[in-house]
């Protein structure tokens, strides 16, 4: 009798440490990370000192009895406190690992200071860091970065450069590794057919790169950007002014639905209503599109674009001032 209670009372206290810890608390949410190689009893210990289960000992010999012991994974795992032993088990044997990496979107037509900011409000880099390494941070494996004109007028020596996609890095990755995972994209967007074309009409990478800036943030249908491109290029061969409001909200910093008479005599070099040519550097980072539409831009006779402001988001495009005057009138509704 004796050695039968003993045996019931062992099977019960078996019993009792494999149920659930504090069931009904399945609220709360632990962290857990298996290092490789770990036994059995260390990952149980592991899941005891996190309050997961009642104990790492029998947690073993249970695991082992059910002959998955060499099957647990290593990684770091998310516990529900008053999980069960057999879904913490199966989370291992899955591999159902908390990932190890983060993703996050640029836009298209962000500039430098929208990216550093929209990451470190996702924690992902420090503002002022990603900022520094911006302008100072050594990218010797990109050639195109040693090539940008040093300009002391210049706000971002990388702006224009950090090209606009979804990434995937490590967590806890640094500044310059983020910034060079954007470079890196740059680098493949940019085709050596792209750069050869750039070449015969002797203009540098950062010279396309600064144009499609203004084309990206001038345009919003894509079938646009080479015929807009193609109209800084004519005001360009006729040594006008390129007059692009995108560079004066640049200035601004920020998005305007209007711009007044005096936001165009604004004082800055970035200004293309009162300086010739390019500014010092690119106002925002193009993408695809723009690149392209800069590379190879529609060739015509148009010197003047303003917007329908019917919603579409398509302009009306002019060769004379007469015509955009009357375009403009209409876009306005008063013709």
């Amino acid at each position: 009798m004796v050695l039968v209670l003993a045996a019931g009372s062992g099977v019960y206290y078996v019993y009792a440490q494999l149920q659930p810890v504090a069931p009904g608390s399945q609220a709360v949410q632990k962290q857990v990370k298996i290092p490789p190689g770990a036994s059995v009893r260390e990952i149980g210990g592991l899941l005891e000192e996190n309050g997961l289960i009642r104990s790492g000992t029998i947690f073993a010999y249970y695991v082992r009895s059910k002959g998955v012991g060499s099957r647990l994974q290593a990684g770091t795992y998310s516990f529900r406190v008053g999980q069960t032993i057999d879904e913490m088990v199966a989370s291992m044997v899955n591999g159902d690992v908390i990932p190890d990496s983060v993703r996050f979107t640029i836009p298209e037509g962000w500039n430098v200071e929208q990216i550093a900011t929209a990451l470190a409000e996702q924690k992902l880099v420090d503002k002022e860091k990603f900022l520094k390494e911006v302008n100072t941070g050594s990218f010797p494996e990109f050639p195109f970065v040693a090539a940008i004109p040093k300009k002391a007028e210049r706000k971002y020596r990388l702006e224009g450069y950090l090209f606009p996609d979804t990434y995937e890095v490590k967590k806890g990755a640094t500044e310059h590794e983020i910034i060079a995972k954007m470079l890196a994209q740059f680098q493949k967007e940019m085709k050596p057919e792209w750069v050869e074309t750039l070449k015969k009409r002797q203009m540098s990478i950062d010279d396309a790169v600064n144009l499609a800036s203004i084309v990206e943030r001038e345009v919003v249908v894509d079938k646009e950007r080479p015929i807009v491109a193609g109209v800084f290029f004519n005001r360009i061969r006729e040594h006008w002014l390129l007059q692009s409001c995108a560079t004066v909200q640049f200035v601004l910093g920020k998005q305007r639905d209007r711009i007044t008479f005096d936001d165009l005599k604004v004082d800055s070099p970035y200004n293309t209503y009162l300086h010739p040519g390019l500014p010092p550097g690119p106002i925002a980072n193009p993408g695809r599109a723009s690149l392209a539409a800069v590379v190879q831009p529609a060739k015509h006779d148009y010197f003047f674009f303003v917007t329908k402001k019917d919603g579409s988001s398509e302009h009306y495009f002019s060769k004379t001032y007469e015509e955009h005057l009357a375009k403009d009138a209409k876009s306005r509704g008063s013709w």
